[in-house]
């Protein structure tokens, strides 16, 4: 800082260095503040198998530090816990996401959020919700699978605006390959765990998304609509 001070180095310098500063270590927890200099989006917390203790721990920090993070896959009961050191704390039961907001996200540009079911909502609201905390606007267009294909048509020049697109389908899986067909930005395909037997909980529609006939489709792992509306959200910035 005091080289900058003196006109030696300039803020993205600065911006760099800090953004390799150390974590704060809470023993079994390890909480990095700069994560949000070097993403842009800060901590994400995922909830299963943490104990009451640690949540407690870490929700403390965060009220000390009062740094925009997030819970996944947040239980009712989980949330009620954090609540009594966050009360503020926002929770979206569809997403299971605790959003625990400080400050406004710096803006970013545009994303579409599609489902091919119903079923798949739940996946898909976890990556809007990423999305939105990140600063994004979000549009949602839900239950457009490929068994009625012509549900998505007239929906395509709201989603083609869109500066990068997330696609949640289970099943076989093939609706990222058609999306991506029809558009000019990115598609994050997110394979969900939606169908009978033979999808293996959603590894059929991992693998199809992974054969992709169309080009421009990237795919993160079953389920994981964190990871897909945080890569949406890198992908649209202003």
């Amino acid at each position: 800082m005091e080289s900058l001070r003196k006109g030696e180095i300039d803020v993205d310098s600065v911006m760099q260095r800090m953004s390799m500063l150390p974590y704060e270590d809470l023993g079994d927890v390890k909480l990095d503040w700069h994560r949000s200099l070097r993403r842009g989006i800060g901590e994400i917390i995922y909830t299963p198998g943490k104990s009451d203790d640690q949540l407690v721990k870490i929700a403390l920090s965060i009220a000390e530090h009062r740094s925009n993070s997030i819970f996944s896959r947040v239980s009712k009961e989980k949330y009620e816990l954090l609540k009594t050191v966050l009360p503020d704390l926002e929770y979206r039961e569809d997403a299971r996401l605790g959003l625990c907001c400080f400050e406004p996200p710096k803006e970013r540009g545009n994303v579409a959020v599609i489902a091919a079911g119903s079923s798949d909502k739940p996946v898909a609201e976890e990556a809007a919700g990423v999305a939105e905390f990140a600063g994004c606007h979000v549009e949602r267009f839900y239950d457009v699978g490929v068994a009625g294909i012509h549900r998505l048509f007239n929906l395509l020049p709201k989603i083609r605006k869109a500066d990068a697109i997330v696609v949640a389908a289970g099943m076989e899986g093939a609706l990222p390959s058609v999306v991506a067909g029809l558009v000019s930005s990115i598609v994050i395909a997110v394979p969900t765990s939606v169908g009978y037997g033979a999808s293996f909980g959603g590894l059929a529609a991992l693998l199809s998304m992974l054969n992709a006939c169309s080009g421009g489709v990237v795919v993160v792992n079953i389920d994981n609509g964190v990871g897909a509306g945080l890569a949406a959200s890198l992908v649209a910035t202003k």
